[in-house]
């Protein structure tokens, strides 16, 4: 049986390659799958080489691209620039940055070191690597980055806190950079599911019971980009975001408080302990 690929514009777009940080499992795993599936040879990076072996091995089998991987801790600063480095010799055109984590439960309970490596992650290794890709991007006139979002990033959360607010530092980058770059022919995207079935809900202490897939979030961000500025993938993100629209701020705050308590329920049986 041959290799798998479908017909798409994503190389006649971006050209031949992408990036995809946060690959070992979960969304970015999903988001190297489906590009693969497209024809774009992928460059992965993520922490754990183990994972990211078995990606690259899956990849190989299944689809007629090549595959880079890089094993590297995005969370400090001389891990961006290496990984940016490592990769110059190849055209990349692609940008996604799915690299993250989240916690949950009382902010002043818990570890406050998790907490700060949480915003080196999830914003300024974000920030950094979007900057030098960014640039390459504009030199070359043309370039995509997908900046993962949240449902979360449009409100405060109650028990997940400063999660929240790192995906509104995403959410507001995104926003921003969409028209700065367009006119020199990049395209971002801010993507923003709901609950979705991954590692991240393990790492995070949080019970999902209903979520999407990674697949899910991953087919839907790649048709929307170069169409749209902002995507809520699966029924699920779009049906909470419906939900949630025609409230006042405060109210979102309430509800998404609400549904953060039934998420981390098994966690209220414990005492909040501060550190």
């Amino acid at each position: 049986m041959g290799k798998l690929r479908q017909e798409s514009a994503l190389p006649q777009r971006y050209g031949d390659w992408a990036l995809v940080t946060g690959a070992s499992d979960g969304i970015g795993r999903a988001f190297a799958i489906e590009l693969a599936k497209a024809g774009v040879s992928v460059a992965l990076a993520a922490r754990r080489k183990d994972k990211l072996k078995g990606v690259e091995a899956e990849i190989r089998e299944r689809f007629a691209v090549d595959v880079v991987t890089k094993s590297i801790d995005l969370s400090h600063a001389e891990g961006v620039d290496w990984l940016y480095d490592s990769l110059a010799d190849l055209d990349i055109g692609l940008m996604i940055a799915s690299a993250g984590f989240g916690t949950s439960g009382p902010f002043i309970a818990s570890d406050l070191q998790s907490e700060l490596e949480m915003i080196d992650l999830n914003c300024r290794s974000l920030a950094h690597l979007t900057y030098l890709f960014g640039q390459r991007f504009a030199r070359r006139g043309r370039g995509g980055i997908v900046l993962m979002s949240s449902l979360v990033a449009f409100q405060g959360v109650p028990r997940a806190a400063n999660y929240a607010a790192t995906k509104a530092y995403v959410q507001t980058f995104a926003e921003g950079l969409q028209h700065e770059l367009r006119p020199v022919g990049v395209d971002v995207l801010a993507v923003a599911p709901g609950p979705v079935n991954s590692g991240f809900g393990a790492r995070a202490n949080m019970n999902m019971t209903k979520a999407q897939t990674p697949a899910e979030v991953a087919s839907g961000a790649l048709k929307a980009l170069g169409k749209r500025d902002l995507v809520r993938p699966g029924f699920l993100a779009k049906f909470l975001e419906l939900s949630l629209s025609m409230m006042p701020r405060s109210g979102r705050v309430k509800i998404m408080g609400k549904v953060m308590g039934q998420m981390t329920r098994h966690q209220l049986a414990k005492p909040m302990q501060t550190h």
